[in-house]
């Protein structure tokens, strides 16, 4: 990216993303009232309204900064009721209460942006070193300014200081550079250059002997040899300090360094694209030119994959050295390395991977004298591996290894000796470690937990030989903190289930009340009566309660009308279910709606979604629309026995793995429902994304019998209810193709009981409030018109038809 490019994206990311989370509010009672006070705005209660989105609940403060006097809070945001266009941009506040906060000019951000930016703290912890706007930055600690260290038309980036602190390692030019800070020289470590290499072949047998006769006959052919050994070796002395040169494949590119504290040596990783692998194409049908316009999207599951290396260079000098670092994977590349860092005396780095086929990640050590790889920690599953905290991992002052991942079912924190032995177990229970990293001076780790219960987010400090941890957040919810650079203070982005994050501070230590910062949602929306649904836990089939959120008429101050809706959030491995502001805000207010017009509404946290440990991730393995939809099926038998809800009364509504869900209710339990709506779903998982789809239901040339009975358009003739389908035409997640090859199908099996809506303008999540609006006005119109009201079946749909 060029310098131009990276300094106008600043005032839309000048800050690292940042996990989002939300505000302390006292939640309302069961009784609270549905409808505003007579002295507060009348909150317009229609679906048009709610469909503007966080031009009313508001943005959330995102990318939250501490600046190095930690004086300031720097984050992204937008006041309440800006309009749905405007992008976020850079406001700050004083860490006091009752600070309010300010944006900061986009002439600013040229003079803070480098006190903000990441970077790599010097040893001593007074300097850190930054990339900001593709050159080098020196700050001090507490510092208002920054001190330049590179102004070049290329572009330098990941820098690190060396174990000395006197030096800063960086990338240039898919190179990697070092900088003396006492006097500015710079020394390039590596050579990497594009491939493939010229060929070096020596002459066949025939030109060897033709060569021979020449020197044989000639004194000038010897004196020309002569002089060309000469030159050859004059020229090796000269470039005996220079890196050797590193030839990549053709095609092949480097993504990532990482260079060992002393210098001496470093890792890098590879990526090379897939050549046979063919790239679908979405059309883009509203444009500029007036021309249909081809977007480039990505490949199917199975389809050709990229591949990955790992090579290590000593900077010396010497030939490159490719590493194995998935021992078990002979016949294919790793889908994928993470170089996680040296320890403190360089000697060692850690290097993470996993196989091919998603079943194995290995933590491994490559030694800086030798390169060779030595496994630590191996990670099995007969499902795929994965769970929170994935890529959290890296060395102790004393040398040891740590890392987060389900060896006991749960995400929790290990350690580990650097030869493998003495693995040590930091966390344990029936929680998740969400986010982990050291703090800052290495004495403590600062956790993001579920420890409170599956259904809060915490922050949390442990000493890291383990012991007893220390919560510092208050109130249930979801937080998302960020402590200052001196660790007095604590940035908290807090949410309820009925109030949206807002950006809190606090003292660093237990119970400390919060200050709230900022204010994000429209007056007239804090006003109504949102409610924090109740968390109940369906009974499930197999003997498994299930978690779930309900939405009551009553406390609407609605009247039951006898039916029921069930939303299904997308994303299968999301977690919807808890006690902080929900993703899925739209909806949210969606099925307040629903619920005020009489309609019990519950959204289950099925099979395979997020938060519940290893087994509840992939209970889907191999079948999705197996026990995920199960789950959706006891939520109908509870719906029957707690309410009385005749199942053919219940609709079912959601998108993308919300939308498939639909699909297979309708198609494979029509008694169990009597409507849906399958926004932007996947109808063919042969046709999804690789590294998604290949987790859970392996290759498709391998494993036919899961792609085939986990696709909706396999189980097409059970359609017996009415359906609504609505799409982008412009989605290039699940493309647009999906639902239009499930069309042709309901064609052709004479299926007529339902409708596509289609939205020329739209990717996969919609952008534009009129889309929102058409398209939960259709879903609101199909509940009404079909189990709103007893015996309403007949009047469903008639035909299809797309607009």
């Amino acid at each position: 990216m060029s310098k131009l490019r990276l300094r106008a994206a600043l005032a839309a990311a000048v800050l690292a993303p940042a996990a989002a989370a939300a505000q302390p509010a006292a939640r309302p009672s069961a009784s609270a009232p549905a409808t505003a006070p007579a002295s507060a705005p009348a909150f317009d209660f229609t679906i048009a309204n709610m469909m503007r989105g966080p031009e009313l609940y508001g943005r959330e403060p995102q990318d939250v900064r501490w600046s190095p006097d930690a004086r300031w809070i720097y984050f992204r945001w937008n006041e309440a009721g800006t309009d749905w266009r405007e992008p976020l941009r850079v406001y700050r506040v004083r860490p006091v209460a009752g600070a309010r906060p300010e944006r900061v000019p986009d002439a600013q951000l040229d003079s803070v942006g480098p006190l903000l930016a990441d970077g790599d703290d010097a040893p001593d912890r007074r300097r850190r070193v930054v990339a900001y706007d593709g050159d080098l930055w020196l700050v001090e600690r507490g510092a208002t300014s920054a001190r330049r260290l590179t102004q070049t038309l290329g572009v330098e980036s990941s820098p690190r200081f060396s174990g000395d602190g006197r030096r800063v390692f960086f990338v240039r030019d898919n190179n990697v550079f070092a900088l003396a800070l006492d006097g500015g020289l710079v020394r390039q470590l590596t050579d990497v250059r594009a491939g493939p290499q010229p060929d070096s072949a020596r002459a066949g047998a025939q030109r060897r002997a033709l060569e021979a006769d020449q020197r044989a006959l000639f004194d000038v052919i010897r004196d020309r040899v002569l002089r060309d050994s000469v030159q050859a070796a004059e020229r090796k002395a000269r470039e005996a300090g220079r890196p050797t040169p590193l030839w990549l494949q053709a095609g092949e590119r480097v993504i990532t360094f990482s260079v060992a504290p002393t210098g001496d040596a470093l890792l890098l990783a590879t990526t090379s694209a897939a050549p046979r692998a063919r790239t679908a194409q979405v059309p883009e049908w509203v444009t500029k030119s007036g021309y249909v316009e081809e977007l480039p999207a990505r490949t199917k599951v199975g389809d050709d994959q990229s591949n990955g290396r790992v090579a290590f260079v000593r900077v010396s000098g010497g030939a490159a050295k490719w590493l194995r670092v998935i021992p078990s994977d002979t016949v294919r590349a790793p889908s994928g390395a993470q170089l996680l860092g040296w320890n403190d005396a360089g000697t060692m780095a850690l290097v993470s991977a996993e196989r091919r086929d998603y079943k194995e990640r290995v933590l491994s050590v490559v030694r800086a004298d030798s390169g060779t790889v030595r496994p630590i920690e191996t990670l099995r599953d007969s499902a795929w591996v994965g769970g929170p905290c994935g890529g959290c991992a890296g060395w102790l002052p004393d040398g040891r290894a740590w890392f987060v991942n389900e060896s006991d079912g749960w995400a929790h924190l290990y350690t580990v000796a650097a030869d493998g032995s003495g693995k040590r177990q930091l966390t344990q229970g029936k929680f998740e470690v969400l986010q982990a990293e050291l703090s800052p001076d290495r004495t403590h780790f600062q956790l993001h937990t579920s420890e409170r219960s599956v259904f809060d987010r915490d922050y949390y400090t442990m000493p890291v030989a383990g012991g007893a941890r220390t919560r510092f957040t208050r109130d249930a919810g979801g937080h998302q903190v960020t402590p200052s650079p001196d660790g007095r203070l604590l940035a908290d982005v807090y949410s309820t289930a009925n109030r949206p994050p807002e950006l809190y501070v606090l003292p660093a230590r237990a119970n400390a009340a919060p200050a709230k910062l900022t204010t994000s949602p429209s007056a007239d929306w804090q006003a109504f009566g949102w409610r924090a649904p109740e968390i109940v836990m369906i009974p499930g089939s197999d003997g498994v309660p299930v978690p779930a959120r309900v939405y009551r008429p009553q406390e609407m101050g609605a009247q039951p009308n006898g039916a029921a809706a069930i939303f299904v959030h997308g994303a299968g491995y999301l977690h919807n279910v808890h006690n902080w502001w929900s993703t899925y805000s739209r909806e949210y207010m969606f099925n307040h709606y629903l619920a005020s017009r009489g309609y019990v509404v519950l959204d289950i946290d099925y099979r395979g979604s997020a938060g519940y440990g290893r087994d509840w991730r992939t209970a889907i393995y191999r079948h999705m629309g197996g026990r995920d939809l199960q789950d959706h099926v006891d939520g109908v038998r509870w719906l029957q026995k707690t309410y009385g809800v005749d199942p053919e009364r219940v609709g079912i509504y959601g998108g993308s793995y919300g939308g498939f869900i639909t699909l297979m209710a309708l198609f494979t339990e029509p008694k169990m429902f009597g409507a849906g709506a399958a926004l932007r779903s996947v109808t063919d998982w042969a046709h999804y994304n690789h590294p998604y789809t290949a987790r859970i239901l392996n290759f498709p040339d391998a494993d036919t019998v899961s792609y085939r009975r986990s696709s909706p358009i396999y189980f097409a003739e059970g359609l017996a209810d009415p359906l609504l389908m609505a799409h982008g035409m412009v989605d290039v997640n699940v493309h647009y193709q999906d639902i239009v090859r499930l069309t042709q199908r309901l064609i052709e099996l004479g299926k007529t009981d339902w409708e596509l809506a289609s939205y020329p303008v739209e990717d996969h999540g919609f952008v534009r409030p009129s889309s929102w609006t058409d398209e939960y006005r259709r879903i609101f119109a199909l509940f009404e018109r079909t189990i709103g009201k007893p015996g309403a079946r007949g009047a469903a749909t008639t035909g299809s038809g797309t607009r």
